[in-house]
């Protein structure tokens, strides 16, 4: 069984620091996909908050089934509407880990 994975990233450090983005020039979201990719049952994709719907659509987090989420220093750049979307799929079943300051978003405060 594959496990489908999306990382949900800020990436907002990655486009503000010059240090940042020459550890992670593919942002700090993708090297964690890239690790977790290297398990052949793992599928992982990644998402950020300057896409649309911070990249967390209905229709990709139906195919989810584990968000990882790293926040920081943008917690309160998350609409609402996205986390409430966020909190029905983990009520539905969808896993949900919370990585570095993620402990301060939305998401983990309203679960």
């Amino acid at each position: 069984m594959t496990i489908k994975a999306l990382v949900w990233g800020e990436n907002v450090h990655e486009n503000s620091n010059e240090d940042v983005r020459s550890l992670y020039p593919e942002g700090m979201h993708e090297t964690i996909a890239a690790a977790l990719r290297e398990s052949a049952d793992i599928e992982a994709r990644t998402a950020t908050l300057q896409q649309a719907e911070h990249g967390l659509t209905a229709d990709v987090l139906e195919n989810t089934d584990v968000l990882l989420w790293w926040g920081h220093a943008a917690h309160g750049e998350v609409s609402e509407a996205v986390v409430d979307r966020v909190q029905q799929r983990v009520w539905e079943g969808m896993g949900l880990l919370v990585l570095h300051s993620a402990h301060f978003s939305r998401i983990f405060k309203r679960l």
